[in-house]
């Protein structure tokens, strides 16, 4: 949240920003928190705030809708929309537009590593099945992985039934070998609906 980051940045605390603005500790507490939804406060309120921090109030609302635009949506819908943009893209046009966007390190700055391993797994796999040599801007990211194997929902919803290893043991031999070497289970790209 855009707020804590400025609070840090003025090693502040939440309360010393209440007591300086006038705002409620409660109200400071929920925007912090997100609880509370900076586009809807009130006017005056954000002045305060931002007055004590040595802002504007445009710059908090412009960071806000920035963060926003940044959502992260779960892990298996990220997977699944990757998927879907091979096929509709096709696997040279997808490994262009994704280098050329840099998507792949912005993910990784993010601090979102699996996607971003994902990503680098995905364009890894696709360069090998067209014979295209390896992007090299990536090795430094190439040398990190998971702590532990991510399998696919499906394979855990299907052990957490039966408690069955033979269900994780196959999708580990299954697994394409540029998902695995980041420690993502990953068996099937390409049948997507």
């Amino acid at each position: 949240m855009i707020v804590n980051d400025l609070l840090e940045k003025e090693n502040m605390s939440r309360y010393r920003l209440s007591k300086e603005s006038g705002v409620a500790m409660t109200t400071i507490t929920d925007i912090c928190s997100g609880k509370a939804d900076l586009d809807k406060c009130a006017a005056g309120t954000l002045y305060r705030i931002a007055k004590v921090l040595g802002v504007t109030v445009d710059s908090i609302l412009e960071c806000n809708s920035i963060e926003k635009a940044e959502y992260r949506c779960s892990f298996e819908t990220f997977k699944s929309n990757t998927c879907h943009h091979v096929k509709d893209m096709g696997d040279i046009n997808f490994i262009i537009e994704t280098l050329e966007a840099d998507e792949i390190r912005i993910l990784y700055e993010r601090r979102w590593y699996i996607e971003a391993l994902y990503l680098l797994a995905m364009i890894d796999y696709l360069s090998r099945l067209n014979g295209i040599p390896l992007c090299t801007n990536y090795n430094d990211i190439r040398s990190h992985k998971l702590e532990k194997p991510y399998y696919p929902s499906s394979v855990v919803v299907s052990f957490a039934a039966t408690g069955d290893e033979n269900i994780k043991e196959k999708a580990l031999a299954n697994a394409i070998p540029e998902f695995i070497r980041f420690n993502i289970v990953e068996s099937e790209v390409r049948n997507v609906c």
